[in-house]
């Protein structure tokens, strides 16, 4: 009339996993019954991670009506495993003597501590004991023999056959009276027991206190000597008989024996008891308060349990509280429910519901370290490394955060990376838009000045088309620099790199065409050069032609393959995504600026061999400085643009392409506008003759 043991097994597992208990002792009997239960409860310990802190296995030989002194010596009850272990929760499996022997333990322990002043070991306080549905706390011998501190069982935890109050029991034993015991021995004892008296016709009694009248009250005993409730084990006895009574009552509603009526009522006494086994099998019927009883084909009931909480009181007096029940027929992993509100914690407990694990949880932020030579359940504690986190306690190990966000500080939860782009309202965009605009201008003034002196003898010995060609590129570079502030569009990335790389392939061109015409103006003064109809504007737009329409190609075939386009980079940047432009092919990015590389190479090396020719054919010099300074700020800017990442690398581009071109506006033109401008009496012929002949 119990339900299958095994529930109760996985009740108990659902228990501890209900309040996170991980290192649990385990008290059982040193018994044929104690063994089977650690075998089977270990596995299941083990495949739901819980570790056993302990096993005290209960050999029970106690003398309770001898001196406690006595045993004082034995070290297993001065120090037992479950006083010495940090587990704050208990299992205690077996029959009522398990808990006889631990009170027993606890009482030996008190003496000791009294007899050893100088021990510094402490009662345990504040354990949770969870006891299984074998063990009943009514215990009559139990509670003669051993002076129990009943107040050390405060808040446990019970499973027990489900029960129900029953109607008008109360009543039924507020009535009860050894006058009623016709003969049947049994109540008789039962009230010497309880009430400490005898009979004076009783020849058995041990009790010979005070004489029994027979009135006294069984619910006047206190609640460890007998409870006025229905226990779960009477409760499993009533529907014992009921059962039984069942099972007799069909079977005589079927038989055709009439040998067995007699006036008119039919009479069991001659039934042999196994014919009524096949009726008692497979039974159902409800009880008298309701309750279905149903035995399975195994003879089990097909019941569950209930979860009780003990709340204990100063007068030694107890109640037990349903605090909730083990259903086998809930859906999987639901079987326990439990009111955590309901539960009354033992007093000394400083941490409700209390903590029973091996060390300290791991914080959110850590992960779980396995502690050599240590069962599983002990472990040390280690920050997440770097880029990972947890969120919960005691993670076996830390995760990586989604692509678009990352650890914050520390390292417990996940946040929303932020755009990292260089938008107009930067401060490093704000600099460069004004920088670009302000060369813009100052590279309009310039082409202002040159063309409104167009006819003077500085700006024709310069070649003024391939001047006003310069200029115009040099503006465009400016300009095309601020396609490169703001967000990435589809739109706008194809656009960045190649337009810039074609004007400035323009400019690089232009100047490889002033140099060259330069050094080919001064061998065509030589007598008999043959040199001279090479000289002229269709050499010079020959050479910019040339020298852009390469680029051109390059560009055309970069947007017809793997053109740059908008993207994400989640990766690069622990804390941001890089909105940027990706360029597609890297190789087609670094053969347009390796061309530009290596117009700037040419064009510097002509140049320098022609910086030593005469002043007045010659503005090598010049172009030979800006080729300088313009080498000298692209050779710095692939390591430095290869390093940065995000709105930085913008930065450093648009540094590089105004720095480069401002070093060739203010290196060629300057000299020449502060002769036209501030010294306009250099900018004649006759000037320019004289120098050339000094």
């Amino acid at each position: 009339m119990v339900p299958n043991e095994g529930l109760q097994y996985q009740g108990l597992i659902q228990l501890l996993l209900h309040f996170g208990w991980k290192w649990v002792g385990l008290i059982t009997p040193a018994n044929e019954a104690g063994e089977r239960f650690l075998n089977t409860i270990e596995p299941m310990f083990f495949k739901n991670g819980i570790c056993s802190a302990f096993t005290e296995r209960v050999e029970y030989h106690l003398r309770f009506t001898g001196n406690i002194l006595d045993v004082v010596r034995d070290t297993s009850f001065v120090f037992p495993a479950f006083m010495r272990s940090a587990a704050n929760t208990v299992v205690v499996y077996g029959e009522s003597t398990s808990l006889m022997w631990l009170s027993f333990a606890l009482n030996v322990m008190k003496v000791a501590q009294l007899i050893f002043a100088q021990s510094k070991k402490n009662l345990p306080e504040g354990k949770v004991w969870i006891t299984t549905a074998q063990i009943d706390f009514v215990i009559n011998i139990f509670q003669k023999k051993i002076d129990v501190d009943i107040q050390m069982f405060h808040g446990a935890i019970s499973f027990a056959i489900h029960s129900k109050e029953i109607h008008d029991f109360q009543y039924f034993l507020q009535n009860v009276n050894p006058s009623l015991a016709d003969g049947n021995g049994f109540i008789t004892d039962f009230w010497e027991q309880a009430f400490g008296c005898s009979f004076t016709d009783s020849t058995k009694s041990i009790y010979k206190a005070k004489p029994c009248t027979g009135e006294e009250m069984l619910e006047s005993l206190p609640a460890p000597f007998f409870e006025m409730s229905m226990t779960s084990h009477s409760y499993s006895i009533y529907n014992a008989v009921s059962a039984l009574a069942h099972a007799l009552h069909r079977h005589l509603a079927g038989s055709n024996n009439r040998r067995m009526e007699a006036a008119g009522r039919r009479s069991p006494q001659n039934l042999e008891p196994w014919k009524l086994h096949s009726f008692l099998q497979k039974i159902s019927f409800n009880n008298s308060v309701g309750d279905e009883i149903t035995l399975n084909e195994c003879g089990e009931l097909a019941a569950g349990f209930d979860i009780t909480n003990l709340i204990t009181f100063p007068n030694r007096s107890y109640i037990r509280v349903k605090v909730g029940r083990l259903d086998p027929q809930a859906p999987p992993g639901k079987e326990l429910t439990i009111n955590d509100g309901q539960i009354k914690w033992h007093r000394g407990l400083t941490q409700v519901p209390p903590l029973s694990v091996c060390n300290d949880n791991c914080h959110p932020g850590y992960e779980k370290k396995k502690k050599e030579r240590s069962k599983f359940c002990c472990y040390d504690c280690e920050a997440c490394p770097s880029g990972m986190y947890s969120n919960e306690r005691d993670m076996e190990t830390c995760f990586t955060c989604p692509a678009n966000k990352y650890p914050n500080q520390d390292q417990d939860n996940c946040i929303p990376k932020i755009l990292n782009f260089l938008g107009f309202d930067e401060t490093l965009a704000i600099i460069s838009t004004f920088l670009a605009l302000l060369l813009s201008l100052i590279t309009v003034l310039v082409l202002g000045i040159f063309i409104k002196h167009q006819d003077t003898a500085i700006v024709k010995a310069n070649n003024r088309s391939l001047t006003y060609i310069l200029l115009i590129s040099l503006l465009l570079c400016f300009l095309c620099s601020l396609m490169f502030i703001g967000t990435p569009k589809q739109a706008t990335c194809p656009l960045r790199q190649t337009s810039f790389g074609i004007v400035f392939s323009v400019a690089l061109s232009s100047i490889l065409a002033k140099t060259i015409s330069v050094v080919l103006a001064f061998m065509a003064t030589k007598p008999g050069s043959t040199i001279r109809k090479w000289i002229g504007k269709k050499l010079a737009y020959s050479i910019i032609l040339s020298g852009s329409i390469l680029q051109v190609g390059l560009c055309g075939l970069w947007l017809a393959t793997f053109p740059p386009f908008p993207d994400l980079d989640m990766q690069s940047m622990t804390e941001e995504i890089i909105f940027l432009c990706n360029e597609g092919s890297v190789l087609m990015f670094f053969c347009v600026l390796g061309y530009m590389g290596f117009l700037a190479t040419v064009s510097f090396t002509v140049a320098f061999l022609a910086r030593k020719l005469p002043d007045s054919f010659n503005e090598a010099k010049f172009i030979t400085f800006s080729m300088l300074v313009f080498c000298s700020v692209w050779l710095s800017f692939i390591p430095t643009y290869l390093s940065t990442r995000g709105k930085y690398m913008v930065a450093v581009e648009i540094f590089s392409i105004l720095a480069s071109s401002a070093g060739l506006l203010a290196c060629i033109f300057f000299p020449k506008c502060y002769i036209i401008v501030v010294r306009p009496e250099l900018n004649t012929r006759e000037h320019l003759i004289q120098k050339r002949y000094k």
